[in-house]
């Protein structure tokens, strides 16, 4: 864990934006794996009033749910930042430095352009959900507009971490792709 910890600060290096973006990013991380934890905690609670208690449940199902998609979300920064997403490095690896660097580029745009896209239609529909006021047509009834807010949460985060990657590799505080000259 330590190596990981000092490979992830020195692709920050001094600069104050990549370090802050880091920062946030790690916290989104910790929040998301209390997600998880609440979430199974939650699950351990619904267990022992459906079969020890002989009760019915009401809200833990939907907690769980949204605990599991909420965590998902806003853990995306936390991935990005460690390098955690599936990563198939062959084409990168038999590119020169040169063509590596702009293949980079050309991922990396089009990553922050799609994600642009989702966090704008992410954010247009948990904000209609909160104008409305729209509830989850279960017993529990939740207003939505709680659940969906991880969306904006998770992408804005996601968006961000990937403009820090590719700030850090302009800056040449880091290699495209991870990959030193191999």
């Amino acid at each position: 864990m330590a190596s990981q910890s000092s490979a992830v600060t020195s692709r920050t290096g001094n600069n104050p934006f990549l370090r802050a973006v880091a920062a946030i990013s790690t916290l989104a991380g910790w929040c998301s794996a209390a997600m998880i934890v609440a979430a199974v905690a939650i699950t351990c609670q619904m267990i022992f009033v459906r079969f020890v208690l002989n009760q019915s449940t009401v809200w833990q199902t939907e907690a769980v749910v949204y605990l599991a998609i909420g965590s998902t979300l806003i853990g995306l920064p936390y991935v990005q930042r460690l390098r955690g997403h599936v990563n198939v490095d062959l084409i990168p690896l038999s590119l020169s430095k040169t063509a590596r660097f702009y293949m980079y580029l050309l991922t990396m745009s089009l990553s922050i352009v799609i994600v642009a896209i989702v966090l704008f239609y992410g954010y247009e529909h948990w904000h209609l959900a909160y104008e409305r006021n729209w509830k989850s047509d279960t017993i529990w009834g939740v207003r939505l507009w709680i659940p969906y807010l991880s969306i904006p949460i998770g992408f804005g985060l996601f968006l961000l971490q990937l403009i820090a990657d590719l700030i850090a590799v302009l800056m040449k505080v880091d290699a495209p792709f991870g990959l030193e000259d191999v």
